[in-house]
């Protein structure tokens, strides 16, 4: 983005502790104000990290205050001394800065398989704290890469004007709120979460139940739309921060009148990085758009749209610039949807039309079709 706003009440460092890599950032702290609301979602693979297994066990105790960083290495399947290598980086973390052990948030992403270089996280915690500033979260997002080719980082404002007239003249003079946001992914990339981090901050003043509904709502339409490879990793996690600093006004509905606005901002945001993993996937040379329209339910159509994205055949077909419209249909048609009736089906590649009521449309010419095959980015409908 242009613009990366700093939020108020949100701290971060990115320091090169040689967990694996040399002479790069590879661990990053971020510091959350007192009094600031979080919500967390996580994996769905059984198989989940020794840090996500600890991570849950803190966050149902207590709202975070520090959230430590590893990359180079996922800490997953490492047994027992995985879960001792994480606590041993929140007990060093939690005496250096002074809180309880359960106020510090663990999250690794890397390899898997081997024993997390603890030591070293913990020999740069006294550098990660030191350097903490409201404004290095460019800083982070590149210090949380491991096979990313950029870093994925997004911000926006929000201006609400004359919001209400109770009085208050700061609400009379209306409310500016900030969000940003950053986020890690290349591979092993699919719904319930991508092998991704994800970590989005707003001073925004939400409550703690109201914040979580937000984020699992959000993080179904954005993180938990993407796929590339069709692997669901082991140490997915995705945290949403209000800071409150914005005013002591409390969003605790989605009836209050900031609510809808607050939202839709910050779904633009989860939905902006989300894309930003699906275009730096491991091997990708297209980005796809699959939108399903008149199903019975989303359930029904998130089922044809995953079964689409999934298909190797598909995939290589886009990647062959082969407009094999066959292979969409396949797809379609074992993705399980109760009482499919083929003859309402409708394929198109962007503008063109390609089948039509089950069968080849009428207007389609394979020129069209092969004009839309090379383009870079595709929506098929």
């Amino acid at each position: 983005p242009e613009i990366i706003y700093a939020i108020d009440g949100i701290k971060l460092s990115a320091t090169a502790a040689g967990v694996r890599y040399k002479e790069r950032d590879d661990l990053v702290v971020i510091e959350i104000a007192e009094g600031a609301t979080t919500a967390v979602v996580t994996t769905k693979n059984a198989f989940c990290a020794a840090p996500v297994k600890l991570l849950r066990e803190h966050f149902a105790k207590t709202s975070p205050r520090y959230l430590v960083t590893n990359t180079g290495n996922a800490n997953a399947g490492t047994g027992n001394d995985g879960m001792r290598r994480a606590n041993e980086v929140c007990t060093a973390l939690a005496a250096k800065a002074e809180v309880e052990i359960a106020e510090v948030l663990p999250f690794s992403t890397g390899v898997i398989g081997e024993p997390l270089n603890s030591e070293a996280i913990v020999n740069g915690l006294d550098t990660a704290l030191a350097e903490l500033t409201p404004d290095s979260w460019l800083a982070a997002a590149n210090g949380i890469r491991t096979t990313d080719t950029l870093p994925k980082i997004a911000s926006q404002k929000v201006e609400i004007i004359n919001s209400q007239a109770n009085g208050d003249s700061h609400s009379k003079r209306g409310t500016s709120y900030h969000i940003t946001g950053m986020s890690k992914g290349s591979g092993m990339i699919r719904p319930n979460m991508a092998t991704m981090l994800g970590y989005v901050a707003t001073d925004a003043n939400v409550s703690a139940d109201l914040l979580q509904e937000m984020l699992n709502s959000i993080n179904e339409q954005s993180f938990n739309r993407i796929t590339v490879d069709g692997d669901t990793s082991t140490n997915d996690c995705c945290v949403l921060i209000a800071t409150g600093k914005a005013n002591s006004e409390i969003i605790d509905s989605s009836e209050h009148p900031h609510y809808q606005l607050l939202y839709n901002a910050l779904k633009q945001v989860f939905v902006r990085l989300a894309q930003l993993i699906v275009r730096d996937g491991e091997g990708a040379t297209k980005f796809i758009t699959i939108k399903v329209t008149s199903g019975n339910d989303t359930q029904e159509c998130c089922d044809v749209a995953y079964a689409v994205a999934h298909s190797p055949l598909v995939k290589t077909a886009f990647f062959a610039r082969d407009a094999n419209w066959g292979r969409i249909l396949a797809a379609v048609g074992y993705a399980g949807v109760a009482e499919l009736d083929t003859e309402q089906i409708n394929v198109s590649l962007d503008e063109v039309l390609i089948c039509e009521n089950g069968g080849l449309a009428a207007s389609y010419t394979e020129a069209a079709g092969q004009e839309v095959m090379r383009r870079s980015e595709i929506t098929i409908h």
